[in-house]
């Protein structure tokens, strides 16, 4: 089988038992830097030395096909550099050519930034998004964040150290400098820190330089405001576009607060007696 293993995001004392025992018995270790899976096994005091096999975002693809025939015969241990495969890292290309061949996937569960930011953010938790990196130019990330102007859950993205202050920037002039924002720096290491406050503070904070891992958490947006009637025009513009008449109500309906059957059935009947 294919066995994804999340391995520690900074700390090794966080890595699983089942993590460290995988490490002790498996032939095979497809890692998304060989020289990280190395290290890994030292710290861990792991003597067994597995084949190491680089699948990393630039090989995935090619390389699948050859990794599930391994699995087929032993079991396949994938590991990226931190966190859970396939979470923005390499993974997901092998687990569909898995699926698509009959070759069985099954996960070690453990550290994830994604989950660990989020705990610690102050945020709502009970409804969240997970956004990945945004886009390196400006265009498309004021582009990405625009599309999440409405987006009512807790938001959370990968941030590169070097274009954290340019992405609080955006975030602060799309979505608004008063959005509530939530910076976690190098969790569970040595120098851990999170950072709370408005969009606006926090880029103004970034722009003296931040090292470090970075996840950073957005509020999600607060419902408008409007009544039924307003909403329904809402969603009967949207279906003039060509958008169905039940994910206009959807879209709407997230946007608002209000009921999605509700606005399904207001639009539906205003469009009958036009």
């Amino acid at each position: 089988m294919i066995i994804l293993a999340a391995t520690p995001i900074g700390n090794l004392g966080d890595a699983s038992r089942r993590l460290v025992e995988a490490l002790e018995t498996a032939s095979v270790v497809a890692a998304e830097d060989t020289r990280v899976a190395n290290r890994l096994l030292q710290g861990l005091g792991v003597t067994n030395r597995p084949r190491l096999v680089a699948m990393h975002d630039h090989n995935e693809r090619e390389r699948a096909g050859e990794l599930v025939e391994l699995a087929r015969d032993a079991d396949l241990l994938v590991l990226s550099d931190a966190g859970m495969p396939t979470v923005s890292d390499p993974g997901y290309h092998l687990v569909l050519a898995a699926i698509e061949a009959g070759v069985e996937v099954t996960v070690i569960p453990g550290p994830s930034a994604v989950l660990a930011a989020l705990a610690v953010s102050g945020l709502p938790t009970d409804r969240f998004t997970f956004e990945g990196f945004l886009p390196r130019k400006a265009g498309e990330r004021a582009s990405v964040l625009g599309s999440l102007g409405d987006e009512r859950r807790t938001m959370v993205f990968f941030e590169s150290p070097n274009r954290l202050a340019d992405s609080l920037a955006a975030i602060a002039h799309v979505l608004g400098a008063s959005r509530r924002v939530v910076v976690c720096r190098e969790l569970t290491k040595l120098h851990e820190e999170v950072k709370r406050g408005t969009a606006a503070e926090l880029a103004e904070w970034a722009a003296g330089g931040v090292r470090g891992e970075i996840v950073v958490v957005v509020a999600g947006a607060v419902a408008r405001t409007v009544d039924l009637a307003t909403a329904v025009q809402e969603v009967l513009l949207l279906t003039a576009t060509g958008e169905s008449l039940k994910d206009a109500s959807a879209s709407v309906s997230a946007a608002t607060g209000l009921s999605r059957r509700a606005l399904y059935e207001a639009a539906l009947k205003e469009r009958s007696n036009r």
